[in-house]
């Protein structure tokens, strides 16, 4: 009996399943938290007095800066600090957060004792925070100004306090669950060049000022509805450079994942340690394989079950063309196909054509098209192998790689997906229980002949499975590397509600509302979805992940590529259903690296993160550069320092820097506008 797994929305909680799946369990958790609106900030007259040094404008006393904001926020309760938070940490950029409630801010906090300003970018919750007395904010003004730093708030209001931002007043009120639209204005598109051109920006569960500039005053609208401002850039007296959204968001809305990256990259001149990009992944397990089928009337085929026929395999090509062509920014996307060779044929011809008495037109066409596709090891026979001895072990996994030689296909031996993510601690207890969800039992509960068999043959990464709390990394797009094999390395894939058994739309439509439906075993929806609905919550799913920068591939099984209807495919309508979001948004492609590059990305984000507490990266402004010191051997990811191997993405450039204690590295700076 083989597995199914679905994951429902972004965020993960215990399983819940007592029906089969396969390589992970089913999931009710429909969606996102729920985003709570905040209220409007408080009303306060009048403006802070710039005191001291804070009220002329002058030079700059240094020129330096480290590559590390400063968040501001009411309290630890604050819900601008954990949006910026996703982003920030998202990126993997350092950054310290001041809680003005319980914390004094001090001119003298924000310097080092070389005269080099701790932070690049200031980053306020909101522009109001009332716990801020006058010196503080004169002392932070002070900061922004001697060193050149800019200044973003994720809400501000209309009015004058604490300092007045050009924005005036028009109308405020809360906004719920059916969104209004923002656009652009020249402006905006500049700063947040990565969208689209006319995107429009859905805001919803929010408190919006809608506002107008102040005649006169130095300042650019950029981001309106119809005539009212809602996002503004503006420059002090003293020469400060501020920006502001006039509405409330938080890390749960498409709003916040369209423009807070923005803001951050403006704030900080596009120079920060870190980077952000796009990816669309899809894995398709069981090639070749047999998996059971669920029929609409709610039986299911387990004898022999499903598998592609060669008129699939010859559609699943030409959808894949047929998508690269429609979606220039996937224009590289090509499918991972996890294979089990047990039953692929090593006498069938190669052959992308059908010939009478080919043994296996499956086998025939994969070799034709080998090239086409990039092959995963998924064992030969997809055994699990919670408590197989070493020698099955072993087997199942060198087996499955002589096969693919047999037949011409390329694998890489470094990646390893197992049958249902087994031998990695989440299992059933009882091995003839396939109904009842596994219990994750932790990485420490592998199976060591598993480990020592991968290790043997020359595996580096494993998949795991973000359903399973174990298998979660500690750190945005990083791995695990495994508590008893440290060669080894875990690195998890997103499951999906496109269950393994379904090979149609209306199986695909039944499954759901068998689960989800008013009358399902996990009631959530009122009313049973169509299948167009289905499409469009599994899209917001995985637009939530594309639009993070997760780097982490989705799930999904081979009868799930069957051609069901005029060359349409379960995965290929989910495919065609993100990206027609992704196109309404974003003007910068997905990126579909290979299984190894993917996963040795994950290890240098992984490498980035444990190494950020010994690195300090400092930008020279007068001389254009930033240097990178350590205190120990260290590899970071930077964005925009011109450093060997930098590749580009949009407007953006990124590479990874490799440091030796002691020894600093210095490039040139790239900063933006």
């Amino acid at each position: 009996m083989l597995f199914g797994g679905v994951l429902i929305f972004g965020f993960i909680s215990a399983p819940n399943s007592d029906t089969p799946g396969h390589d992970g369990p089913l999931r009710a958790d429909l969606q996102r938290p729920k985003a709570v609106r905040p209220g409007p900030l408080p009303s306060k007259k009048g403006a802070i007095t710039l005191k001291g040094a804070a009220a002329a404008t002058i030079a700059s006393v240094n020129d330096k800066v480290a590559l590390r904001p400063l968040v501001v926020a009411d309290g630890a309760g604050d819900w601008g600090l954990a949006t910026w938070r996703a982003v920030l940490d998202r990126i993997g950029t350092p950054y310290d957060v001041l809680l003005t409630d319980s914390q004094q801010l001090n001119a003298a906090d924000l310097v080092q004792p070389d005269g080099t300003g701790k932070y690049n970018a200031i980053l306020l919750t909101n522009g109001y925070l009332g716990s801020l007395d006058a010196g503080e904010w004169n002392a932070l003004w002070a900061y922004e100004r001697d060193f050149g730093v800019r200044q973003a708030s994720l809400y501000s209001a209309y009015g004058t306090y604490p300092e007045d931002l050009c924005l005036r007043p028009g109308s405020e009120g809360g906004v719920g669950d059916t969104p209004i639209t923002a656009n652009l204005t020249t402006a905006g598109a500049g700063v947040f060049d990565y969208l689209k051109t006319g995107v429009n920006v859905p805001i919803s569960l929010s408190y919006v000022y809608r506002s107008t500039i102040a005649p006169g005053c130095a300042a650019d609208p950029l981001i309106t509805s119809g005539s009212d401002v809602l996002g503004v850039r503006s420059t002090s007296s003293d020469g400060r450079e501020r920006a502001a959204l006039t509405f409330t968001s938080n890390q749960y809305l498409p709003q916040a994942d369209l423009l807070t990256f923005g803001l951050l990259r403006w704030a900080t001149r596009g120079l920060y340690l870190g980077e952000q990009r796009h990816y669309l992944g899809a894995d398709v397990d069981d090639w070749f394989n047999y998996t059971d089928h669920l029929r609409t009337d709610g039986t299911v085929d387990a004898n022999p079950g499903f598998r592609l026929r060669w008129t699939d395999a010859s559609n699943v090509y030409s959808q894949q063309n047929s998508f690269r062509s429609a979606n220039p920014l996937a224009s590289g996307f090509t499918l991972n196909v996890a294979y089990n060779g047990e039953d692929a044929n090593p006498s069938a011809p190669s052959s992308c054509l059908p010939i009478l008495l080919n043994p296996d037109p499956l086998t025939a066409y994969s070799r034709c098209r080998a090239t086409s596709f990039r092959w995963i090891n998924h064992t030969f026979t997809h055994p699990k192998l919670n408590f197989t001895d070493y020698p099955t072990t072993y087997a199942e996994i060198q087996n499955n790689l002589t096969r693919a030689a047999q037949i011409g296909l390329s694998v890489p031996a470094s990646v390893l997906k197992t049958g249902e993510y087994s031998g990695l601690g989440v299992y059933n207890p009882d091995p003839n229980n396939d109904i009842d969800p596994p219990t994750d039992y932790g990485l420490n509960a592998s199976n060591p002949n598993l480990l020592q068999a991968a290790k043997n043959l020359g595996v580096k990464y494993l998949h795991g499975n973000m359903s399973f709390a174990s298998h979660r990394p500690a750190c945005f797009n990083c791995g695990i590397y495994h508590p008893m094999e440290p060669s080894v390395m875990v690195v998890p894939d997103w499951p999906t509600n496109i269950a393994y058994h379904t090979t149609t739309d209306a199986e695909e439509t039944y499954f759901y509302n068998s689960y989800y439906g008013p009358s399902g075993k996990f009631p959530y929806w009122p009313v049973n979805q169509t299948y167009a609905q289905i499409l469009d919550h599994e899209s917001d799913v995985a637009m939530q992940h594309v639009m993070s920068g997760s780097v982490y591939v989705h799930t999904f099984h081979q009868g799930n590529l069957r051609n069901y209807s005029s060359g349409k495919t379960l995965v290929f309508d989910w495919l065609k259903a993100v990206l027609a979001k992704y196109n309404g948004y974003y003007k910068v492609p997905v990126l579909t690296p290979n299984w190894v590059t993917l996963a040795q990305y994950v290890e240098n984000r992984t490498k980035h993160f444990a190494s950020l507490p010994s690195v300090n990266a400092v930008y020279d402004r007068s001389a254009g550069t930033v240097t990178f010191t350590s205190t120990a051997a260290a590899s970071v990811f930077a964005t925009n320092a011109a450093l060997p191997g930098a590749t580009a993405y949009g407007t953006d450039t990124s590479a990874l820097v490799t440091l030796t204690a002691g020894t600093p590295v210095t490039v040139a700076a790239s900063v933006r506008p």
